[in-house]
């Protein structure tokens, strides 16, 4: 596997982060009462949060490991590591 120039990285480390940001910003947003949908039927009442949200967190997560495996690589580490077990019976 080739390795990639350092500045590349740490552009693409710098807009990992940028995103990272405003996905963490939208997901406080959608925790707050903006993001609270409120239905009411009679004297009944529903609130839920948008579907949305677990759109965003799932974003943040994989945004997250990605910012992780960019600053591994830039200290020299392999981006990723594959282990194999072979199970054996003696």
């Amino acid at each position: 596997m080739r390795k990639r120039a350092k500045e590349i990285v740490e552009r693409e480390l710098e807009a990992v982060r940028k995103r990272l940001e405003l996905y963490i910003d939208r997901e406080e947003t959608m925790l707050g009462k903006a993001g609270v949908e409120s239905y009411s039927i009679g004297s009944r009442s529903l609130k839920r949060y948008s579907l949305e949200l677990e759109d965003i967190q799932k974003m943040i997560e994989r945004l997250q490991k990605r910012e992780k495996e960019l600053m591994a690589e830039l200290s020299g580490m392999s981006r990723r590591c594959a282990v194999g077990v072979i199970p054996q019976d003696w």
